[in-house]
């Protein structure tokens, strides 16, 4: 059972603190409520922070009370086991083990494929537990199982966990259990962690090498700024020559210097930028404008609008196949949205459905989406917008693969572009002088030949 650390309230204005055990944090509140306190604050304690005990089950007498009754003299006494060091070493990095997600990923397909045999959540997750390794995991899954048991969806113990569980799929999972249809909300999921991973290994496969050479490149470039430039120059001044270095070699190296020597402003320059667009992001304007820019971006833009349409479509039909009329299919399947644009268009949508118009119309006007996705939402309140809806999530499903085609192509070469510019930079600022060296030509200027 999970640990709660709480502050609260007294009639006479005293503030009480404490830990307890409670089935849930609402369980908690309750309590505190019924026994006239209320609550300040309540966090539940880490898994790992506590004291891993063998919980004591339901109904169960400790053990320790046993045998304060039995006479132990008629019992051949064992010794407890003693770990040695190496079990004890790998006791505790198994408990400060991190969640990744690939245990999120097993968890889901674990989940989906028990409830396509029929189990029962309680069961299901029962079941997984005891073959979950990751302790802290398992720890958090047993948190979420006593939330069930205590008559809570399991959504509601995940939004606790906002950590570990991805918004969007903490969101699937509500969805799936407002509308009865879970078993479909996990399938989802399972395909938004498998898209999203594989997503992030085709970034990373471009980007991180692409970076790396990048850093080596500008690391290289002020290395041979600072050493091999005043190197090179020396060697000038000694011999008496009149031959100079490069003018953009010289502009470079006092660029550099200025750097070294007023550190301090630009990066304090640049802390004060990225403070003011972190204060204007997170007022409601600025976060509704940069959730617009996600959607106007280049290169990615277009693919985030299109994930996010999708997640929303395959919500409402998940509703809609459940009985639920349109408005009614709006309202759930916005929490599967985190974007504040997308987010008001489906407002607008509902306004128009109570209104009389058309809530189709919103996502028209707002000209992010493709004119194909609307034409087919409208052909389908025509005819049967299910049976449309399933359509245009297979194009939907078709285009996305589209534009991730389009930027895997793309972006390879405006890395690339980067990377080269920096490049004949380097060659100008650093490589030229030492050439010059090489070749020997300051030398016959220096004897005056």
């Amino acid at each position: 059972m999970p640990t709660y650390m709480y502050r609260a309230v007294t009639k006479s204005g005293l503030i009480v603190r404490n830990r307890v055990e409670s089935a849930s944090r609402q369980n908690l509140i309750k309590a505190l409520k019924n026994n006239n306190l209320t609550p300040i604050s309540i966090e539940q304690l880490s898994y790992r922070s506590l004291n891993k005990q063998k919980k004591q089950k339901k109904n169960v007498t400790n053990i320790q009370e046993i045998m304060k009754n039995v006479n132990t003299t008629q019992i051949g006494a064992k010794k407890a086991k003693t770990l040695s060091t190496k079990e004890k070493v790998n006791l505790y990095f198994a408990k400060t083990e991190k969640i990744t997600q690939r245990d999120i990923v097993v968890f889901t397909q674990n989940f989906y494929l028990l409830k396509k045999a029929n189990f029962n959540n309680i069961h299901a997750l029962n079941t997984i537990i005891q073959s979950t390794e990751n302790i802290s995991f398992r720890g958090i899954l047993e948190d979420i199982l006593a939330g069930l048991e205590a008559g809570e969806n399991m959504y509601t113990t995940m939004e606790y966990y906002s950590n570990v569980f991805p918004y969007i799929y903490i969101n699937m999972i509500k969805v799936g259990e407002l509308s009865g249809s879970l078993t479909n909300s996990l399938e989802q999921a399972v395909k938004y962690l498998d898209d999203t991973e594989a997503l992030n290994k085709k970034l990373r496969s471009i980007l991180i090498p692409n970076l790396i050479q990048f850093v080596l490149l500008i690391v290289m470039l002020f290395a041979g700024t600072l050493i091999a430039i005043p190197a090179i120059q020396g060697v000038f001044d000694e011999l008496g020559s009149n031959e100079k270095l490069p003018a953009i070699t010289l502009w470079f190296a006092d660029v550099a210097d200025m750097l070294i020597k007023y550190w301090y402003i630009p990066t304090l320059f640049i802390l004060v930028i990225v403070g003011a667009v972190l204060f204007y992001i997170n007022t409601p304007k600025g976060k509704y404008n940069f959730h617009y820019f996600k959607y106007k971006m280049p290169i990615f833009g277009e693919l985030i609008y299109a994930l996010d349409f999708s997640r929303l479509m395959k919500a409402m039909l998940l509703n809609l196949k459940n009985g639920m009329r349109i408005q009614e299919a709006l309202e759930v399947s916005k929490n599967v949205i985190q974007n504040y644009v997308m987010l008001s268009i489906i407002e607008t949508s509902i306004n128009n459905i109570l209104t009389g118009a058309s809530w189709i119309e919103p996502f028209e006007k707002s000209g992010l989406g493709k004119a194909m996705t609307t034409e087919m939402l409208k052909i389908g309140m025509q005819t049967d917008l299910t049976e449309m809806m399933e359509k245009l999530l297979e194009y939907m499903e078709m285009d996305i693969d589209n534009i991730m085609t389009k930027i895997m192509k793309a972006l390879p070469q405006i890395v690339y572009a980067i990377v080269g510019v920096v490049l004949i930079f380097f060659v100008l600022v650093v490589l030229v002088p030492c050439i010059q060296v090489y070749m020997g030509n300051f030398l016959f200027d220096a004897y005056g030949v």
